[in-house]
């Protein structure tokens, strides 16, 4: 683990204690269940792009952990102004190449990026809905999902035209990353 990401975790363990950032019980499994699930959206990306945005940041993952680790600048967005706070005071602490916007996602005010993401916030119709404005026309999403994800699926195709690949998840045998890209609305 580099510096920042250690300084990361200790600042998340202590907000923890007051903000529902990390479960307790999910504290043991913060590595595998948070952290390199996030970082594997970094390899999954090919290469990355210099900038992304983060729908539903959260904690941080998985926006700041690509930021920590890759260096790319990232536009974090989360609505709870509680857990905006913590994300301010971590991308200070780790000197991330983050932004955070205290907003919800549909009035983020932020140029569109080549790559959206975001881990746990919405089903599919919705998040492509909060994406496609963000979205430059040659980027692409990455969503992790659970591969019970074909409903989700089934519902985004009445609205979105898209190009979906399924890739598995190294850090969840239940899980999928969806990479979508050529998003664009029908009708």
């Amino acid at each position: 683990m580099t510096p920042a990401l250690i300084a990361y975790v200790e600042l998340l363990r202590k907000w923890s204690r007051t903000i529902n950032l990390v479960s307790a019980a999910d504290m043991p499994l913060l590595w595998p269940r948070h952290i390199e699930d996030s970082l594997q959206l970094g390899d999954i990306a090919g290469p990355l792009p210099e900038r992304a945005i983060d729908l539903g940041s959260g904690a941080g993952f998985p926006g700041l952990i690509l930021a920590i680790t890759f260096g790319i600048e990232v536009d974090l967005i989360e609505q709870d102004q509680r857990k905006a706070a913590f994300l301010r005071e971590a991308v200070m602490v780790t000197r991330a190449p983050a932004r955070v916007h205290a907003v919800k996602a549909e009035f983020a005010k932020v140029p569109p990026a080549r790559l959206v993401i975001s881990r746990a916030l919405a089903p599919l119709p919705i998040l492509l809905r909060l994406a496609h404005p963000l979205l430059t026309d040659d980027g692409f999403c990455l969503f992790p999902k659970s591969r019970a994800v074909d409903d989700e699926i089934t519902k985004a195709e009445r609205r979105w035209s898209m190009h979906i690949d399924r890739i598995p998840s190294r850090t969840d045998p239940n899980g999928v990353i969806l990479r979508i890209g050529d998003l664009r609305p029908i009708g």
